[in-house]
């Protein structure tokens, strides 16, 4: 088992969570499709539920809720990269070119936190654990597997991501089109342009949780009312599909060709 035990290396992907307009819907239809347990959380978080997969964490699913001005956040799943100082990255970020959503924050006593706007429009958050180091399982079914930056402008993320968070993005020889995302010199997710996306879609962050079978996955999907973005299709990673759930938020699931050799 996949299990993370300790600090994510800063600019490493360490969580997702999605603002659902009905959190309890969400927690059931993943908690179904993936075999997650959860609950509504306590009132002081606003009932947000740390969703666990054998007993450890793997994502959020909290209310979508107004900060200050700003309208509530669409339903998406939100990536959050780790850092070792929230302030210090947030700095960092508006330097470079970013937009902070909100100003850092500190959640209780488990962290610190903001979300973003890279140059590019795509949205992502910020975590400096605390109590709290983010998904203690991942890479295996029913977890996160693979976070994916799509942007407008490939070259601007780039030079957004390096001095803003310290995330390489460097071309994917094997893949053309494709870029990975690199900390430490370590694959931590990808980067790719929106060509291969419908006219119109903005720059955001993907997420993939990994499955045993994706068609069936799919199947069982589309019969809690959620949408098919892309059918299974094979691919040279893995048998890959998209959808969107049925509070519209998008996300992808992958069975993982077995590592050769």
């Amino acid at each position: 088992m996949p299990v993370v035990s300790t600090p994510y290396p800063p600019g490493t992907p360490c969580w997702v969570d999605l603002m659902a307009p009905d959190p309890q819907a969400a927690i059931d239809f993943y908690k179904d499709l993936f075999g997650w347990q959860g609950e509504r959380g306590p009132d002081e978080f606003g009932g947000y539920a740390v969703c666990t997969l054998n007993g450890k964490p793997v994502a959020g699913i909290g209310p979508a809720m107004a900060m200050g001005d700003n309208p509530p956040p669409p339903t998406v799943w939100t990536t959050y990269l780790a850092s070792a100082d929230a302030d210090a990255t947030a700095t960092k970020v508006a330097e470079h070119g970013g937009t902070l959503l909100f100003p850092v924050m500190d959640v209780g006593t488990v962290g610190r936190m903001f979300v973003a706007l890279d140059p590019t429009g795509a949205a992502f958050g910020v975590w400096q654990a605390v109590d709290f180091g983010g998904a203690e399982i991942v890479n295996e079914s029913g977890a996160v597997i693979w976070n994916e930056l799509n942007t407008s402008d490939v070259t601007a993320a780039t030079a957004f991501y390096k001095p803003a968070l310290d995330i390489d993005i460097s071309p994917a020889p094997e893949m053309p089109g494709y870029s990975m995302l690199k900390v430490g010199g370590k694959d931590v997710g990808g980067a790719q342009g929106l060509d291969n996306h419908p006219p119109g879609t903005p720059s955001h962050w993907g997420t993939y949780f990994a499955v045993d079978d994706v068609d069936s996955t799919v199947d069982a999907a589309v019969k809690a009312r959620a949408s098919v973005l892309l059918p299974a299709t094979d691919t040279p990673v893995g048998r890959i599909a998209a959808l969107r759930d049925p509070q519209g938020a998008p996300f992808s699931i992958i069975a993982p060709k077995p590592p050769q050799g």
